[in-house]
C-alpha cells in the first residue's frame, strides 16, 4: 500500500520515502506527478555556495535542490518558491526530517511574490515543455513542466531582482533552450559566465545544460567541457556518482 501524506488540503497526498545523497537525506516526494530526478542534484552541486549565503529557489517542488545544497554546505539559508501548496508543505517536512533549519519553502508564484533581503545565489530547474504539449493526467506535473510563452524571460527577471551585485543565477534545462535561456538571463541583467553540457553518454549529444550568470558582471560566457552522465554500460560515470551520492561539487567557475 503506498504511504499518504495529509498535505493540510482536505485529502491525503499518496507519497514514496526514498533517499538522496546515497542516504544522506531522507525524502518524501509524491508517488504520482512530478518526482525528482538528477537535476535538481546537479543543480545544487553546480551553485558556488558559502557557508552562511543565501540561496534563493523558484519551481522547488519537494525541496530535492535546496536540501542537497544544505547537505553539501553547512549554514546557509534557503529559500524555496513553489507554487503547489502541497508541495511546498512537504518540502518543509523534508526540511524538518533532516533538521535543516535554516532551509523554508513558501506556497507562492515566483512572479508575484514580493521578495525580502538579497540573495548571494538563485537557482531553478524551470518549466521546459511547451505549452501546447501533449497534456498529462496529472494537473501538477503540467504546471511543473510547461512552459508557457515569455515564462523563462519572467522567471530569470523574478530571481534576479533579490540578486546581491555579482551573484550568481543558474538553471538546468533542455540544451534546445539554450539561446532562450541565455538572452532571458541577459536580459535580466545577469552576464553569462559558464555553459556546461550534461552528456547522456560519450558521444551522445546534450539534452540538458547547466547556465550559470553572474548579475552585473561583464565577462566573456565560457562554453566548459562538460560532464558525462552515464558509462556505455549504463551506470553512472565516476564524476556524477561523486555528485549524486557523495555531495561533491560540480564546479563551473
Amino acid at each position: 500500500m503506498t504511504p499518504r501524506h495529509d498535505t493540510g488540503s482536505g485529502a491525503a497526498m499518496e507519497v514514496t520515502h526514498d533517499h538522496l545523497l546515497d542516504g544522506r537525506i531522507r525524502y518524501t516526494q509524491p508517488a504520482q506527478g512530478f518526482r525528482s530526478g538528477i537535476e535538481p542534484i546537479l543543480l545544487a552541486a553546480s551553485i558556488p555556495l558559502r557557508p552562511g549565503e543565501r540561496l534563493l529557489e523558484a519551481g522547488s517542488g519537494a525541496g530535492a535542490a535546496l536540501l542537497c545544497a544544505a547537505e553539501r554546505v553547512p549554514d546557509i539559508i534557503g529559500v524555496g518558491i513553489e507554487i503547489d501548496p502541497e508541495l511546498a508543505q512537504l518540502a518543509q517536512v523534508n526540511a524538518r526530517a533532516n533538521d535543516y533549519k535554516n532551509v523554508m519553502f513558501v506556497a507562492a508564484n515566483i512572479l508575484t511574490l514580493p521578495i525580502d533581503g538579497r540573495f548571494d545565489h538563485a537557482c531553478a530547474n524551470p518549466p521546459y515543455h511547451a505549452a501546447d504539449s501533449t497534456k498529462s493526467p496529472l494537473p501538477n506535473r503540467d504546471r511543473a513542466k510547461q512552459l508557457p510563452d515569455g515564462a523563462l524571460d519572467a522567471w530569470a527577471r523574478a530571481l534576479a531582482a533579490p540578486l546581491r551585485h555579482r551573484g550568481t543565477l543558474t538553471f538546468i534545462l533542455p540544451a534546445a533552450l539554450l539561446s532562450v535561456c541565455m538572452r532571458a538571463m541577459e536580459d535580466a541583467g545577469c552576464s553569462i559566465d559558464a555553459v556546461l553540457p550534461l552528456w547522456p553518454k560519450i558521444g551522445r549529444p546534450a539534452k540538458l545544460i547547466l547556465v550559470q550568470a553572474i548579475k552585473g558582471g561583464r565577462g566573456s560566457p565560457r562554453l566548459l567541457p562538460g560532464l558525462v552522465l552515464h558509462e556505455s554500460s549504463g551506470g553512472f560515470t565516476g564524476a556524477t556518482g561523486a555528485i549524486l551520492r557523495s555531495a561533491a561539487p560540480l564546479i563551473l567557475s
